[in-house]
């Protein structure tokens, strides 16, 4: 787990979207795509539960998020 896949995690959660994360954080969607992935992969859980509408935390994606805004 890097700061910066922790970054992009609480951009997305906060955006609830990939692309408005993305301009928010000046990188592109792609690659935050990228890093939700690895750090899923990382962690071994869902962090997101996807749809149309965008994306919502699940449980231990929320758990992280308090973690992430502290750091």
């Amino acid at each position: 787990m890097e700061l910066y896949q922790l970054r992009t995690f609480a951009a997305v959660a906060r955006a609830g979207h990939l692309t408005r994360a993305a301009e928010r954080l000046f990188i592109s969607q792609p690659a935050v795509s990228a890093h939700i992935k690895a750090l899923e992969e990382d962690l071994g859980v869902a962090l997101f539960t996807r749809s149309a509408k965008g994306m919502q935390l699940t449980r231990e994606g929320a758990a992280l998020l308090e973690h992430a805004e502290a750091i």
